[in-house]
C-alpha cells in the first residue's frame, strides 16, 4: 500500500495465461509511457515472455516482461532473460512500482536464465543500476543473416545481470537475430 493508500499489487503471469483486453490494456500503457514511439515491433519484443502488470485496483499503472534470447559471449551462447517494455504511468512514477515490476522480472530472471539482460534509456540507466544491474563496456554486436555486425549505439546502455556465469563486462558480447531494435 501506498502513503496515499491506494493499494498496488504485481500480476506476474506468461503471454499466453494473459487476455486480449490486458494484452491491449498493457500495449495501450506502453504506447503513453513512450509518447507514441513504441512500434510494431517493440511491442513484439515484449510478447512471449512473462509480464509483470502493476495494478491499483483494476487500473493498469505499469507493465514489464522478460523473454528468452541467446547472447554470444566468450565463446558461449548463453540463455538470457531479457527485459523489455517496462514502463509506468506518468502519474504513478515514483511509487515503487517499478522496483515491483523489475523485482518479479529479476526473480524470472533468478530462476530460469544464466543472466539477464537489457537495453536502457538515458532516463532509466540509474534505475537499473541501482538494482545491481551491470553496464555493459565492451563492445556490442548483432547476429544478423548477414553475420555479425557491430552495434555502437548500444554500447553505452546494454545491461546485464549475471546470474550463473561469469562475465568479462569489457569483452564482446552479441545479441540474436530479431526485427526491428536488435538490442
Amino acid at each position: 500500500m501506498h502513503d496515499d493508500g491506494v493499494m498496488v499489487d504485481v500480476d506476474v503471469a506468461h503471454t499466453c495465461q494473459l487476455s486480449r483486453t490486458t494484452l491491449e490494456r498493457a500495449r495501450q500503457l506502453l504506447v503513453e509511457v513512450f509518447e507514441d514511439d513504441l512500434g510494431e515491433h517493440d511491442w513484439e519484443h515484449a510478447l512471449g515472455g512473462m509480464h509483470a502488470l502493476a495494478w491499483e485496483g483494476d487500473e493498469l499503472v505499469g507493465h514489464g516482461s522478460v523473454v528468452q534470447r541467446r547472447l554470444l559471449h566468450a565463446g558461449r551462447a548463453w540463455r538470457t532473460g531479457y527485459v523489455e517494455g517496462v514502463g509506468i504511468r506518468a502519474d504513478r512514477r515514483g511509487l515503487g512500482h517499478g522496483g515491483a515490476i523489475m523485482a518479479a522480472l529479476e526473480a524470472v530472471v533468478h530462476g530460469a536464465y544464466e543472466l539477464g539482460a537489457l537495453g536502457a534509456s538515458d532516463a532509466g540507466a540509474a534505475f537499473y543500476a541501482s538494482r545491481s544491474w551491470q553496464l555493459w563496456q565492451g563492445p556490442t554486436s548483432a547476429l544478423t543473416p548477414s553475420g555479425i555486425v557491430r552495434t555502437p549505439e548500444e554500447d553505452d546502455c546494454t545491461f546485464v545481470l549475471p546470474v550463473t556465469v561469469a562475465l568479462d563486462l569489457t569483452g564482446d558480447i552479441t545479441c540474436d537475430w530479431r526485427d526491428g531494435d536488435l538490442w
